[in-house]
């Protein structure tokens, strides 16, 4: 009743401090000075449709695009941890870090993350590091789902703050178990969104480089097959696939058939002896 009685309140001081505003509107067009109604800008003549807009009205720049940037790069070296090291360093020198590496000296590869605006130079000095076979840099638009999950984070903001507001307010213990169990729960949309928007701009910020090396050329990925030919022989992969695995199964279980086959029919010969002497005796 507190609450109802407060806000009708709100209601009525709303309607009043309306009302004055709008007499103070009124007076005030009335005192207005003539001098102050001839600096209202003049209606456009004939003939001037066309004319610009005034320099104070012009169109909201575009927002910066968001991209996420990966690139591969197949290198051949006579020297193949070297030129590992070698990327490396260079990764770090331009702000970067190093991730996952697996290299022999025959092959290697090697993951690092790099500022994404030094992503094209850190590319093309690599053909100083050995020879360049392929080459291929991608980006991925986020700008939308960047834009989504701040709204998000808005909204979900406002909504905790509300929750906390009611919390504070609440005066029976089912009131204040209820709202707080809603405000955990909004409180961890929140911190996921977070995380999730978090999780974009560090990846808009550092491209992902791969880099292979190999002492001979890497052979570049069969191209993908569309279309009925490459749906059936996609499936045909599948089944051949599956009878290896079934074949792999076959092979590990035929020891242990092997080994307990033995006891197993000594077993059932025993029973079976058993069971025919026992008829013997019955019949005589």
């Amino acid at each position: 009743m507190v609450w109802v009685g407060l806000a009708l309140l709100a209601l009525v001081s709303a309607g009043c401090g309306s009302s004055k505003n709008s007499g103070g509107s009124a007076a005030y067009d009335a005192a207005t000075p003539q001098v102050a109604k001839e600096n209202v800008a003049p209606q456009q003549k004939p003939g001037q449709e066309n004319a610009p807009a005034p320099a104070a009205v012009q169109p909201v720049q575009q927002q910066e695009r968001q991209l996420v940037r990966t690139a591969t790069v197949d290198l051949v070296s006579d020297n193949v941890l070297n030129a590992i090291n070698e990327v490396k360093n260079r990764a770090q020198g331009a702000g970067g870090f190093a991730g996952q590496e697996n290299s022999t000296e025959q092959r290697g590869s090697v993951t690092v993350r790099v500022p994404s605006a030094e992503l094209d130079k850190i590319v093309g000095d690599l053909k100083s590091v050995g020879k360049v076979t392929r080459s291929e840099v991608r980006s991925e638009d986020v700008t939308d789902q960047l834009v989504d999950t701040e709204a998000r984070i808005a909204t979900q903001k406002a909504s905790v703050e509300r929750l906390r507001v009611l919390f504070e307010r609440a005066g029976t213990t089912s009131e204040i178990a209820q709202i707080e169990g809603e405000l955990t729960k909004r409180q961890s949309e929140l911190e996921s969104v977070q995380r999730r928007a978090e999780s974009l701009k560090g990846k808009v910020a550092l491209a992902t480089l791969t880099v292979q090396v190999s002492t001979t050329p890497i052979a570049p990925p069969e191209p993908e097959k569309a279309g009925f030919v490459g749906a059936f022989l996609g499936g045909w992969d599948a089944v051949v696939e599956l009878l290896r695995w079934i074949t792999v199964a076959v092979g590990a279980l035929l020891p242990f058939v092997l080994v307990l086959s033995v006891p197993a029919a000594a077993v059932i010969y025993v029973l079976r002896r058993r069971k025919r002497v026992t008829r013997t005796n019955e019949a005589a």
